[in-house]
């Protein structure tokens, strides 16, 4: 997992890069909101991000609200970090569009949880992203019939777009996936097939 630190003090971004890359993250670190956006733009860019709130250029605010605005083409789990504590301020945090919000100073553990906390999520995205991916690929591939079928009274042939008339397993063979094997229900068998095995019986009774 790919996690970006933007956090402008010096030393509360060497800690926090320390610690994750300690724990087994791939952590790229910038020191202002303008390069942390950069990154973010990358085509194969980091999906989990710590982010300072008070920052030169971009505030960590300001990159929230630009990333939840825009289409995204892979899932981002944001943690904003700041030294703000009050309760309104983790209130505009997260409607900003931040996911986790840790106060300053933070605890190592706690930092350790939100992470794993966020790693998880993007893990679940992840997952049912590619499960809708293969619905939809599924759906795609299945026709439909619809619409009103013009269909003979007597033959029960279907009349196709090309106003030609064919076979019922014909017609839902070339408009569906069904595969269709023959068979014989009971009424067909007594009123065709068991006359005519009597009439061959009577034939062959006559010819001994």
């Amino acid at each position: 997992m790919r996690i970006l630190v933007a956090e402008d003090q010096a030393v509360s971004r060497h800690i926090l890069v320390a610690n994750l890359s300690k724990w087994g993250y791939d952590v790229t670190a910038v020191e202002d909101g303008t390069r942390a956006w950069e990154a973010l733009q990358a085509e194969e860019g980091p999906q989990l991000v710590v982010l300072d709130w008070l920052m030169p250029g971009m505030d960590g605010i300001e990159i929230c609200q630009q990333i939840r605005s825009r289409p995204q083409t892979r899932p981002i789990y944001l943690i904003l970090l700041t030294a703000r504590r009050g309760q309104e301020d983790k209130i505009h945090g997260l409607q900003s569009g931040a996911d986790d919000y840790i106060t300053k100073p933070f605890n190592r553990e706690e930092l350790r949880a939100r992470v794993q906390i966020g790693i998880r999520v993007l893990e679940l995205q992840g997952a049912l992203a590619q499960r809708v991916r293969e619905l939809e690929d599924a759906l795609s591939r299945v026709k439909k019939l619809q619409g009103l079928l013009p269909i003979c009274s007597y033959c029960k042939k279907i009349r196709n777009d090309r106003n030609y008339w064919q076979q019922v397993e014909g017609y839902i063979s070339d408009h569906t996936e069904a595969q269709f094997s023959h068979g014989i229900c009971p009424e067909c068998y007594t009123r065709f097939v068991q006359p005519e095995l009597d009439r061959l019986h009577g034939i062959a009774g006559k010819t001994k």
